[in-house]
């Protein structure tokens, strides 16, 4: 509760900051002192149980631990992106504080979507996560890539929420409870009525679409390829992450009942996301492209905590989203930094900014899953949870040879930083500061933390 009123209030903050404010740095430490506010109060829900502000939401917002931690995952995750990304996002406008302030306004989404009890809540949710990001992708109004990214994530993002309400109708239709809260909904005994089971189908295409899942993924390479990538980097991570947590918290209280009815269809979705992802992935040339379709290919992982749905899967979902953030926030950081984004733009980097390649490495190494990184412990947990399922463990071996191809296209990058040499005749200013190449080392270092001690994480999910 703490962390969504005041989300909401500073980004109500920043946007007056942006009218009186005209130096560019300004909202840059603005932004960060809230954030760390909002942590502290988000800190003290978890820690107490008991929000600062006591409003009545009439149930249709709940919060525990394990989505409290979820929430204070996703807030330090982007409290690294600002200290991180700051200064560039400063150079995509001349609107700094207001693009702080969609941010803001998105985080508010986040803590929604992670706690809401009712339809009517996660509507509202998605809706407020999205707009803002429809802006920020066509905010270099220079960049017609950015400008095109922008229009067709709005045109997919309307008609994919138009089929999401068309769901939450059918399911108020025919639901005998009529109500909104998903708890309330009944199922039926048997076979689901039909009002209800096409309502979940048409929330489950929607759903896979703001997560991009296959085969409701054709948007993702296109709007994160254009859009500035500053903001790829947040889209890619806190925005996805949040997304799958409101998957998996909708289908658990709303469709738990009833899995077996459904659970088919999220294999097909997941296996075909992993294909797709990481196949794709392969014929890349740039760097950021082939980024946004291993994001994609990353999605197939994390759609079994809605395969497994059970409690190793949940705490996976955490751990992923996670490892998945900071690696990818770590990864866009570094290429933010290059002039040329495709695979030969690395070349040789290790020799010019040996920190760089090296915490590159690390996230790169994570995002594939080897061991003694965060994301192989966050593999490990979602395998580990689809085994104990008990069922279609050929999908576990498919993933398994899906993370064995990813580690061609991760390892490409790694081989031309170390391998390979630089083209000397091409200058490259290093806009590089000693507290930026601390950053990444505290992030890569988290990221090794959590590969060797999960539950450094995983124990507040119990709390």
């Amino acid at each position: 509760m703490n962390a969504i009123i005041l989300t909401a209030i500073w980004g109500i903050v920043m946007m007056l900051a942006g009218a009186f404010i005209k130096n560019k740095s300004t909202p840059k430490y603005l932004a960060i002192g809230g954030l760390v506010l909002i942590i502290l109060a988000n800190g003290i829900e978890l820690n107490w149980q008991e929000p600062l502000f006591a409003i009545d939401v009439k149930d249709m917002l709940h919060t525990n631990s394990f989505n409290l931690t979820f929430i204070a995952v996703m807030l330090v995750c982007t409290l690294l992106y600002f200290l991180l990304n700051g200064r560039d996002i400063e150079k995509v406008g001349n609107h700094v504080a207001e693009y702080f302030a969609l941010i803001f306004f998105v985080l508010c989404g986040v803590a929604i979507v992670a706690t809401f009890n009712t339809l009517l809540m996660l509507f509202i949710g998605i809706e407020i996560i999205s707009i803002p990001l429809y802006i920020l992708t066509g905010s270099d109004k220079r960049n017609l890539k950015s400008n095109e990214a922008a229009l067709k994530y709005f045109l997919m993002g309307s008609f994919s929420t138009g089929i999401m309400l068309m769901g939450i109708a059918f399911i108020y239709g025919g639901n005998t409870s009529a109500s909104f809260f998903l708890d309330r909904i009944n199922m039926g005994a048997g076979t689901m009525p039909v009002m209800i089971a096409i309502g979940l189908v048409l929330l489950l295409i929607s759903m896979s679409f703001k997560v991009s899942a296959a085969p409701f993924h054709f948007w993702t390479p296109d709007v994160y390829d254009g859009a500035p990538t500053v903001f790829t980097s947040f889209m890619a991570t806190i925005v996805k992450a949040a997304g799958f947590f409101a998957f998996v918290r909708l289908f658990e209280n709303a469709f738990g009942t009833v899995q077996p009815q459904w659970q088919k269809l999220i294999v097909v979705i997941t296996a075909a996301t992993l294909l797709i992802g990481n196949l794709t992935a392969v014929f890349q040339q740039s760097v950021k492209r082939m980024l946004a379709y291993s994001s994609i290919a990353q999605a197939g992982f994390m759609l079994f905590a809605l395969f497994a749905l059970n409690e190793k899967a949940k705490e996976g979902l955490v751990l992923y989203a996670a490892a998945y953030s900071l690696a990818t926030i770590g990864i866009f950081a570094v290429l933010i930094k290059m002039n040329d984004y495709t695979i030969d733009g690395f070349n040789g980097l290790a020799k010019k900014q040996p920190i760089l390649a090296l915490t590159a490495t690390i996230f790169l190494l994570s995002l594939t899953g080897i061991p003694l990184t965060a994301g192989f412990q966050a593999k490990f947990y979602m395998l580990l949870a689809a085994v104990s399922n008990g069922h279609q463990i050929w999908l576990v071996i498919l993933a398994v040879l899906c993370a064995a191809i990813s580690a061609y296209y991760y390892f490409r990058v790694i081989q031309a930083m170390y391998f390979k040499d630089g083209n000397e005749t091409v200058e490259q200013e290093w806009d590089v500061t000693p507290a930026f190449k601390a950053l990444l080392v505290i992030t890569a270092g988290l990221i090794i933390a959590l590969g060797i001690y999960p539950n450094l994480l995983l124990d507040w999910l119990h709390y």
